[in-house]
């Protein structure tokens, strides 16, 4: 799968990464909806981080279609919050 980071760029990402991925996705839902801005910084950076460590970088100019699209690391709650569907930034 194909994920853009807003701000940064592609990566591919292996399909078996995605229970670590969405674990994160689960407490970063969680941290929204009780409004812990702490908590919700701290699990957006270590979602990023997870999708950097466990992607592989496609070059600058690639044009890949992004299957999912994850917020910059300086997003803002309420704008995380707007691309959140039912199930969080990662589906399943």
């Amino acid at each position: 799968m194909i994920v853009r980071i807003m701000g940064e760029g592609q990566v591919r990402l292996a399909d078996s990464h995605f229970t670590e991925l969405n674990r994160l996705d689960d407490e970063l839902l969680a941290e929204m909806e009780s409004g812990d801005e702490d908590g919700f910084r701290r699990t957006l950076g270590a979602l990023l981080d997870a999708v950097r460590r466990l992607g592989t970088p496609l070059p600058d100019d690639a044009l890949e279609p992004s299957e999912l699209i994850l917020p910059s690391p300086d997003a803002s709650l309420d704008e995380v919050r707007d691309m959140l569907s039912d199930e969080g930034l990662i589906p399943g």
